[in-house]
């Protein structure tokens, strides 16, 4: 035991003598005016818009760090530092293929640096160039759709003017969109159906820029909202009973609580406390398929043929004074979708009694769909974002209208909440406002 004790008494004073040391090397002395030496250059690696510099470091006790410093095409210099411990540096804001130089610097803990390390490198294309490579523009419903592809995933801006004509007065937009997410869609919407320019250009946060996309007379795609009732206020949609099946999906529940499934289709936004204008699925979700939970099918008979193009949900609002968001893009309500329509050309190998009528068809998956939850807005802002309701495209990557239907079918999957790190992974996603559908109508017979 005596022989443990002194190898523990040994093991301790090694361990807070090379504390002392190490708290010496950090020790700020404002004494301390020795310049450090050079970092000596091993090699260089060429980076998206950068380069990687592998060097060696300088024998200094008071080395802190390893500086880059570069002057971008903005004018504005960035620096990028690595610590002592490493050996290695990565350097960006370079936006073109072209030889760039910058400097290099060994640092101390007093703030004092070596002379300056020329280092010479021409990098590989900058992400914007990637970026504006790939940006598609689809004429939408109502809008423009312009669509990127960030492979690099560095953070770019993307600058969007718009040109047009409305009621004969000339207008200019401009929009910027930033982001470093592998792949982005964006909505420009408020156009006319009127011939629309567009240019677009990439910029990195160097200030480095592309040139631009040039786009002409683009046109959006016309649709209408589809009617729910006739002139008289007669009732055009019919919704099947609950358990009421087509291609052996039933109908959902969805009058719990205060809920009740015709609310979805009287054209009434749920808006505030006491109105109680939802539907609600009381976690009764059935699918025909034990294993799908609480997914639940609303489906929809549109009373004619429509060819459709998009659809606008509203959810469960139930506002308070105390708190004007309460349940909009959370609670129960629905954020993961599909869209489903019923393909009669395929009769399948069942008739089912729909209110005397026989229908025959199988349901074809058209789509599916997130809700992105609004960030950074203040309680208030949520009802007016909730007014508008979220807008889905029956084919968001293709905008184009459906075959002529008349049945059609939502399935609700999950709700907004995320749950075990999984987003949008809650299950008691039971509510649902309104649902609108646009499109044009369709004749069967051709």
């Amino acid at each position: 035991m005596k022989i443990f004790r002194y190898l523990m008494i040994i093991v301790f004073a090694m361990a807070a003598f090379e504390a002392c040391k190490e708290e010496g090397r950090f020790g700020i002395s404002s004494k301390d005016t020795t310049i450090p030496e050079e970092p000596v250059v091993l090699r260089t690696k060429p980076l998206y818009g950068g380069a990687r510099v592998f060097y060696k470091l300088p024998k200094d006790e008071q080395l802190l760090q390893v500086i880059a410093e570069i002057k971008a095409n903005n004018g504005k210099t960035f620096q990028f530092s690595a610590s002592y411990f490493k050996d290695s540096l990565d350097v960006y804001g370079m936006g073109d293929t072209v030889e760039y130089t910058f400097n290099l610097y060994a640092e101390t803990r007093a703030g004092n640096r070596s002379n300056a390390v020329p280092v010479t490198v021409k990098p590989l294309t900058s992400g914007i160039w990637h970026v504006k490579k790939s940006i598609v523009v689809r004429p939408g419903f109502g809008a423009l759709c312009v669509d990127w592809k960030n492979d690099i995933e560095q953070t770019v801006n993307v600058f969007v003017d718009v040109d047009f004509n409305s009621g004969g007065i000339h207008k200019q937009v401009g929009l910027v969109y930033s982001s470093n997410s592998d792949s982005v869609r964006e909505f420009v919407r408020d156009l006319p159906n009127e011939p629309i320019n567009m240019k677009i250009r990439v910029e990195d946060i160097y200030g480095n820029t592309t040139d631009h996309l040039n786009l002409q007379n683009l046109m959006l795609l016309e649709d209408i909202k589809l009617p729910k009732k006739t002139a008289a206020g007669d009732m055009i949609w019919k919704l099947p009973k609950t358990n009421d099946s087509i291609d052996w999906i039933p109908m959902c529940f969805g009058d719990s609580h205060n809920g009740r499934i015709d609310r979805v289709i009287d054209d009434v936004i749920d808006r505030k406390d006491g109105m109680s204008n939802y539907m609600h699925a009381g976690a009764r979700g059935r699918t025909g398929n034990s294993k799908d939970g609480n997914v639940w099918n609303l489906i929809i008979d549109l009373g004619e043929y429509y060819e459709l193009s998009r659809i606008i949900t509203h959810q469960r609002h139930d506002m308070t004074d105390s708190d004007p968001r309460r349940n909009l893009y959370r609670a129960e309500n629905v954020g993961h979708f599909s869209l489903w329509i019923l393909d009669e050309d395929q009769p399948g190998n069942r008739e089912w009694d729909i209110y005397g009528e026989k229908v025959k068809g199988i349901w074809v998956r058209l789509s599916e769909h997130y809700i992105p939850i609004p960030q950074g807005l203040a309680g208030p802002e949520y009802p007016k974002v909730g007014l508008n309701g979220d807008e889905s495209y029956m084919y968001p990557d293709e905008p184009k209208f459906t075959k002529p239907v008349r049945w059609f079918r939502y399935e609700a999957l999950s709700g907004f909440v995320t749950t075990n790190g999984i987003p949008y992974g809650n299950a008691d996603h039971n509510c649902l406002s309104e649902v609108t559908l646009y499109g044009r109508k369709a004749d069967k017979n051709k």
